[in-house]
């Protein structure tokens, strides 16, 4: 499967349904959007580059399709999911706007 830089294919969207029941994580839907992840971003507050995540992507979706499910059930998100670097990055404008 290709993916875009950003782009992930439409389809992988099927691995998440309800089916008269609860919401379904499917193993291979958090495998195939893992293996999409763009290498080129930087690595987020875990410290895990995309490139790691996705070289591993057969490792880590059973895993994480089961803290999905689980989160979803509970309706509770793991606080470090919770954390981000943000870095204002100045574009145009005057530097003291807030809204530049």
């Amino acid at each position: 499967m290709t993916c875009l830089q950003d782009n992930c294919p439409p389809e992988l969207v099927d691995g998440v349904r309800e089916q008269n029941g609860p919401l379904i994580i499917e193993e291979v839907a958090v495998r195939e959007l893992l293996k999409c992840l763009d290498i080129h971003k930087s690595m987020g507050p875990d410290g895990i580059h995309p490139r790691v995540m996705r070289d591993l992507a057969d490792e880590l979706a059973k895993p994480l399709s089961i803290i999905y499910h689980q989160s979803w059930l509970t309706g509770e998100v793991p606080d470090d999911w919770k954390l981000a670097n943000v870095t204002p990055i100045h574009k145009k404008g005057a530097e003291e706007d807030p809204g530049s």
